[in-house]
């Protein structure tokens, strides 16, 4: 026996791929969606689910592709967590405009999203960044640099001055 659960006042969000090459496909050059390429995910859905399910769903949202800005914006809120974990031990971590270009255009994949970012941050720039942090190169106080040169993502690091580190403890 089951238990009974109470879904009034709840939403729930359901994801799917369904369509999503349609929709690739079919953004135009302001990122929208373009007529035909939803009327052919919404052929896709309907062709893929059965109408009893599809009519349960009060509403069917499709997301546009994200744009280099947006794929940006998300590569700099990941670093804005890395920039967290680092600042137990007062290091700064600056991010060229120039890495972080690299990093959208290097990491993103259109058909997985954002998450192969993570990924590419971790290791192309975490697992750096730890290499130093372990090897005792980097002190507490030191400013890390993300750049990049010659399509490579470089990392940089510049500990304080012994006089310095003693007036921040």
């Amino acid at each position: 026996q089951g238990r009974t659960v109470d879904f009034r006042n709840t939403v729930i969000i359901m994801t799917s791929n369904v369509g999503s090459e349609y929709l690739l496909e079919g953004a135009t050059a302001k990122g929208e969606i373009a007529p035909d390429a939803r009327a052919r995910v919404m052929a896709d859905l309907r062709s893929r689910f059965r109408p009893e399910f599809l009519n349960r769903v009060d509403e069917i949202v499709l997301f546009k592709p994200l744009t280099e800005a947006e794929i940006e914006q998300i590569v700099e809120l990941m670093f804005d967590e890395l920039r967290a974990r680092l600042a137990d031990r007062r290091i700064t971590l600056d991010v060229t405009e120039q890495a972080r270009r690299l990093i959208a255009a290097e990491g993103f994949d259109p058909i997985y999203g954002a998450r192969p970012l993570r990924r590419f941050i971790s290791r192309e720039v975490e697992t750096r960044i730890g290499r130093t942090l372990i090897a005792g190169d980097v002190h507490d106080g030191a400013v890390i640099t993300v750049d990049a040169h010659d399509g490579d993502i470089t990392v940089t690091y510049h500990n304080p001055t012994p006089k310095a580190r003693l007036e921040a403890a």
